[in-house]
């Protein structure tokens, strides 16, 4: 492990989450909680911390790409030292936020686990993956894109601004509308699937329905080897930071737009005089005055 990897160590974790045994997320959970802690224990007490045994931890440190547990915790405190100069004592590296928070409270701890959310996607996205994404879809006939709940929202955004550059781009948010428009792409067409988790049935199923009839796919999620992500031809990962209130989708949501931005600049960049020509011509569109 390298000194240059420490900085996403706790990305590493998040992102190995699913396939943990249920003592190795027992660490997991706990190293995510309380880092600080963690990178001051031993083997033998973590392993009693999270009612374990040293195997256990070992075995985990090992699955996160560590061959000894001392530079686990040396990455760990990097990171602390990180997060508490970046922002502040106050503010928990975790940003959970507790029934007993103030509005203060609550308005910092979203502010820090949003900021790191786009912080730490920018980190871990691979831009050969990125680059990719981009000549797909600038090449791309046609390109679908589907999501459920939030990542509905951030499909919608992707389907808003690349018709805005002229590009025939359809968003989906009802899984048989995904399915049926899947199976009627082709070998010049694109399908674009969103989903933090990954394991979203509906949108493996829209991948798979798309990647049958010759279609080329490009996946956005925070888990790069979920069924999900193993389904696309590319894969844009992101690194949400989740509060207690996951149903929320906050730093997924977050993070997916940053990727959803990136993607876009460099699909608009690649034909630039045509993009801007488009931008120009819808923006005079919507502002004309109207009689």
């Amino acid at each position: 492990m390298t000194r240059s990897q420490s900085r996403t160590v706790l990305v590493r974790v998040r992102e190995a989450l699913p396939e943990l045994r249920p003592s190795e997320k027992r660490i997991a959970d706990l190293l995510l909680k309380e880092p600080a802690r963690v990178a001051e224990m031993s083997i033998a007490v973590l392993a009693r911390e999270c009612t374990t045994s040293t195997t256990s931890v070992v075995r985990f440190y090992k699955r996160i790409g560590y061959e000894r547990f001392q530079d686990l915790r040396l990455d760990i405190a990097r990171e602390v030292t990180r997060e508490f100069l970046e922002h502040n004592e106050q503010t928990p590296l975790t940003g959970d936020v507790s029934p007993t928070d103030s509005l203060k409270d609550i308005v910092k701890k979203v502010a820090t686990s949003e900021t790191l959310s786009i912080a730490d996607t920018a980190d871990v996205l691979r831009l050969d993956h990125l680059q990719e994404a981009v000549e797909l879809a600038a090449n791309a006939r046609r390109i679908d894109i589907f999501g459920i709940g939030a990542s509905a929202f951030v499909g919608l955004d992707l389907q808003q601004k690349l018709t805005r550059i002229g590009l025939t781009a359809l968003n989906w948010t009802d899984s048989h509308a995904a399915w049926t428009s899947a199976v009627t792409l082709d070998q010049n067409c694109l399908a674009i699937a969103i989903s933090h988790s990954g394991s979203t049935p509906d949108t493996i199923e829209y991948l798979r329905l798309a990647q049958s009839v010759g279609a080329r796919t490009v996946g956005i999620t925070n888990f790069r080897n979920s069924p999900f992500g193993r389904l696309s031809d590319v894969v844009l990962t992101t690194a949400a930071r989740e509060t207690t209130f996951r149903s929320g989708a906050l730093g997924s949501r977050i993070a997916q737009l940053m990727i959803i931005d990136c993607l876009f600049i460099g699909i608009a960049q690649s034909a630039y005089e045509k993009s801007m020509s488009a931008l120009r011509d819808t923006y005079e569109a919507v502002h004309k005055p109207r009689k």
